[in-house]
């Protein structure tokens, strides 16, 4: 089991506690085998609201998948008390924002979609889209263990 930290950096101005929303809300990755080696094209998601069963009885993840390269079973699970709000006084930092418990998997890719909101810095004023999909200097996948 590794542990991975997706660690944003990002300019505010005039807003603060840019966070995802809901146990819905759904981390797009590219995730590669650790076994083959192998990077799906495609963009998958995960999220907390979604359970699904280990083999053999271990527990559940948040998303396990076969490689479709070397039929190894692998899985990843957000560890939901790892989420955190980026603020105002993060801001030029990168930050760890989530993190994921990988067993044959390494997240190497992110993309931010809908459903992060923030809040205005000094009038508390609430943004329920905040869109974050230019990505400018915004992401870093980091291994943390």
């Amino acid at each position: 089991m590794v542990k991975f930290g997706l660690q944003f950096k990002a300019t505010l101005e005039n807003v603060t506690n840019v966070r995802p929303v809901g146990d819905d809300f759904r981390w797009f990755l590219k995730l590669k085998c650790g076994n083959c080696g192998e990077i799906p094209d495609k963009w998958q998601y995960i999220n907390l609201a979604e359970s699904t069963p280990l083999k053999g009885g271990r527990g559940s993840a948040s998303m396990v998948q076969k490689c479709k390269l070397c039929s190894r079973e692998n899985s990843i699970d957000i560890l939901g008390d790892t989420i955190a709000p980026y603020n105002a006084e993060d801001s030029e930092k990168f930050k760890t924002m989530v993190q994921f418990e990988c067993r044959g998997l390494e997240p190497v890719d992110f993309q931010p979609q809908a459903g992060f909101a923030a809040q205005g810095a000094e009038s508390g004023t609430s943004f329920p889209e905040v869109n974050l999909l230019e990505k400018v200097r915004l992401v870093l996948l980091i291994g943390l263990d």
